[in-house]
């Protein structure tokens, strides 16, 4: 948020993981993040490390301390909940845990994602049913089996 111009980060630069993200899938992840390349500054981002399984857990560890000697200029963010935090991932890296409280408010987020996520010619596009020609959008409910 603080280069409001620069685009978002590609598919390349983010995993999402879960139970069911296999060790191929973070492998190929670290190996773009840490083997040297014409990155063009990008800044690779593990979203909820602390839910890979443990076998894919000690795995990626290993290949980051083999993979990490050769680049030394890697920019690699592991984002994990912090009532999470004595899962395997979190508790390998413990030594470089940073506590992030976000420092922009809601609004501000909310203001630059529209920024990013509206649609210039919304006709013919699926935006054109969202808020505002957003390109995304949450649907929700309170109550389950709404159908949403």
């Amino acid at each position: 948020m603080n280069s409001p111009k620069q685009p978002l980060p590609t598919f390349d630069e983010v995993l999402l993981c879960t139970p069911q993200t296999s060790a191929e899938q973070v492998e190929l992840f670290l190996h773009r993040c840490l083997i040297p390349c014409r990155r063009g500054g990008k800044i690779y981002t593990m979203l909820y490390a602390d839910e890979l399984s443990y076998d894919v857990s000690c795995r990626a560890e290993e290949l980051f301390k083999q993979l990490q000697c050769y680049s030394s200029s890697y920019r690699l963010i592991i984002l994990c909940n912090c009532e999470r935090e004595n899962s395997y991932l979190p508790s390998a890296f413990s030594h470089c845990k940073v506590h992030m409280i976000p420092q922009r408010s809601q609004a501000e987020i909310q203001q630059y994602l529209q920024h990013h996520f509206r649609v210039a010619q919304p006709s013919g596009s699926a935006a054109a049913v969202f808020k505002e020609h957003m390109c995304v959008g949450i649907v929700s409910s309170k109550r389950a089996g709404m159908g949403k």
